[in-house]
């Protein structure tokens, strides 16, 4: 892979790390409820999710996807299911003790919820089935590429999620009125809900 195409990926999926989506905001939620440590087991679930999509991108399996309006259609069904009960979720769900550490829930809840979440969604299949493919030279070793991509969007994908598990860390330490958290996860939870909506009805067109 030369630079030049090594860079167009690293802006590619940088600016997807830090667009809002549901990711962004799944992670943003588990930060203000528990802090920045737990929120990046979502992260790490998104991530790990994509190594999935990785594979299906590098042997043509998720750009037929693309081409089959069966297959996804039922995605966007499934995975604005799977982002309205995150959205509720965090809309209804309890808010974060203001006055201390709130425990958070088992390691592989918050991870399993960013892998469920990631597959799920139509969206990475028009990243890795319609967009990566292009980025892939047939006249290279294929593995190469791959474990290039696989490290690059793995970066650009944690460094974005950690800046929104920052800053929902931070803007839980800040809020000190129970009011404003409820305030705060109805934003996170609307927000998810409306960006998923768009990925799956508009963005998710092909």
């Amino acid at each position: 892979m030369d630079l030049e195409t090594w860079i167009n990926l690293v802006i590619l999926f940088g600016i997807g790390g830090l667009t809002p989506g549901p990711a962004v905001m799944l992670v943003t939620a588990s930060s203000f409820r528990y802090g920045f440590k737990p929120a990046m087991l979502p992260a790490l679930g998104v991530s790990s999710a994509n190594v999935l999509w990785l594979i299906l991108a590098a042997t043509g399996v998720s750009a037929l996807i693309t081409q089959s309006e069966t297959i996804f259609l039922a995605m966007k069904v499934v995975g604005m299911a799977v982002i309205l009960y995150l959205g509720l979720s965090a809309i209804f769900g309890p808010i974060p003790d203001l006055s201390g550490e709130t425990e958070a829930p088992p390691k592989s809840q918050l991870f399993s919820k960013g892998v469920g979440l990631q597959l799920s969604s139509p969206m990475p299949v028009v990243f890795f089935g319609a967009l990566l493919p292009q980025f892939f030279d047939l006249s290279k070793p294929m593995m190469t590429q791959f474990w290039i991509m696989l490290a690059t969007i793995t970066a650009t994908e944690l460094i974005g999620l950690a800046v929104y598990a920052y800053s929902g860390d931070a803007i839980r330490r800040f809020l000190d009125d129970p009011k404003q958290a409820r305030l705060f996860n109805i934003f996170v939870g609307l927000v998810m809900i409306i960006a998923g909506a768009w990925a799956v009805f508009l963005g998710g067109n092909h």
